[in-house]
């Protein structure tokens, strides 16, 4: 289990390190906002379909996904966690 922090960190080291072991991420930025943009919605649709209709433990799997895939489009965006929570 890692914490929301943890998981940005990790995504930033794979991201400068442009680590072969995640392709996904890699892939994602390189297709910049777009593609990552993309892919959030994707996932934002899943988590609600799964919360709607799947239950908890469904749902909690497609929060974090989207959670991931959120990280991710703030890294192609520039965005810093402390830009995020300037606005929580």
């Amino acid at each position: 289990m890692k914490t929301f922090e943890e998981l940005h960190t990790e995504l930033v080291t794979k991201w400068a390190e442009k680590d072969p072991s995640s392709g996904t991420v890699t892939r994602l930025l390189e297709d910049g906002v777009h593609g990552a943009g993309k892919k959030v919605v994707e996932e934002a649709a899943e988590a609600w379909m799964a919360a709607e209709f799947e239950g908890k433990e469904r749902a909690a799997v497609e929060i974090s996904q989207l959670i991931f895939f959120t990280q991710v489009l703030m890294l192609a965006a520039d965005v810093s966690l402390e830009d995020v929570y300037r606005h929580l």
